[in-house]
């Protein structure tokens, strides 16, 4: 099969969330499958890391798709004449967008649909795009996949699709993350958090991850043991944090609590050397970091919500995202040595659940069912 990929969002610099998914099941797929080449459509420069074999031909179309009007302009105009000029059988489309001009058959990766469920979480004109386009993309596309047993039931209630030409291929996680020697543990706790325990966060400061409530539930946990925990908060600076960073100025324990804004090469060997992760989430399509903190045998306290149970299985304390006081108790419950290690040990488990490899294989066979008609 001639393959085209829509890889505008690989970027070094974003390696987090739906650029991970992109860039690990690409990896897989193309690794497999030498019989099919593949054109990578990117919107700007890309590294050359991202070209994963010789079947892969990258290709940079015009312009950046940095706005509304220009993703527009990018799908509807630019890609069609491409996929027509390279003879491409089959379209993969991993980030929620598509073109409804283009007559090649498409496969849509739908990660989530949190602008239906918080709407106030994105700038007006985003979500004016969101609303017009989304329902048309899924309608569109000849097979779906989507990242969570939760977003597949969510995204059919909502579009009225048929539930048969959806099917879940979840994340994983890197593998990187895995669990480091006590030695290294000590030595990266010198380097960040001088030599303390710490709780970590990892992702987008955005309202809908909820930073904003683990800050409060940490100066609650702060008030109620006195310990000498720090909090480490890695993701870049999304979008309306006015009302995160009053709190974060205002907080008594603001020495204790340390922002790494943007990507983190490190952030494994962070991961790997937290005391648990916190993933409080509002809504999430998947929520990768909870995977990737049971890879480093790190317990987690993460949502009740969503997609995030399902991740988690038993394997972590689930949490209500609105209660700043119940999110607290969860981080002083899991200071039990014994709680700890029984999470550890169920996410041992838990984790072998989910697989690049095998969800590069789900996405290669609806590529080829939408193929086929």
């Amino acid at each position: 099969m001639n393959i085209a990929v829509n890889t505008r969002l690989l970027l070094k610099s974003r390696m987090e969330g739906i650029c991970r998914y992109i860039h690990e099941t690409l990896q897989c797929m193309v690794e497999a499958h030498p019989e099919d080449h593949f054109y990578f459509i990117f919107d700007r420069p890309f590294d050359d890391s991202f070209i994963y074999s010789d079947n892969v031909t990258p290709i940079v179309i015009a312009p950046p798709t940095r706005d509304p009007i220009l993703w527009y302009v990018w799908f509807e105009y630019a890609l069609p004449r491409v996929l027509k000029k390279y003879d491409i059988d089959v379209f993969l489309s991993p980030d929620n967008y598509l073109s409804l001009k283009t007559l090649v058959p498409t496969v849509l990766v739908s990660h989530d649909i949190a602008y239906a469920h918080y709407p106030e979480h994105l700038p007006r004109r985003v979500l004016k795009y969101y609303r017009k386009y989304f329902p048309r993309f899924h309608k569109k596309a000849k097979r779906i996949v989507t990242v969570s047993e939760a977003t597949r039931k969510d995204i059919i209630a909502q579009y009225k699709l048929d539930p048969t030409k959806v099917v879940v291929g979840h994340n994983s996680a890197p593998e990187k993350f895995k669990p480091l020697s006590q030695k290294r543990q000590e030595q990266i706790r010198a380097e960040i958090s001088e030599g303390k325990p710490y709780f970590i966060y990892v992702g987008a400061v955005h309202p809908r991850k909820n930073v904003l409530s683990i800050v409060r539930a940490f100066n609650r946990f702060k008030d109620i043991t006195d310990s000498d925990f720090k909090l480490l908060i890695i993701g870049r600076d999304a979008w309306k944090n006015q009302e995160f960073e009053r709190e974060l100025t205002r907080s008594k324990y603001r020495k204790d609590i340390i922002w790494k804004k943007g990507y983190a090469p490190e952030v494994h060997e962070y991961v790997a050397s937290a005391f648990a992760l916190i993933y409080v989430s509002l809504f999430e399509g998947f929520g990768i970091p909870i995977l990737e903190a049971m890879h480093c045998d790190v317990p987690v306290i993460c949502s009740n919500v969503s997609s995030m149970p399902e991740v988690a299985g038993d394997a972590a304390l689930l949490t209500s995202p609105y209660n700043a006081e119940e999110i607290a108790s969860s981080m002083r419950y899991i200071l039990d040595p014994d709680i700890r290690e029984g999470l550890i040990k169920k996410a041992r488990v838990q984790r072998e659940k989910f697989s690049w490899q095998r969800t590069a294989e789900i996405i290669h066979e609806q590529l080829f069912l939408a193929l086929k008609g």
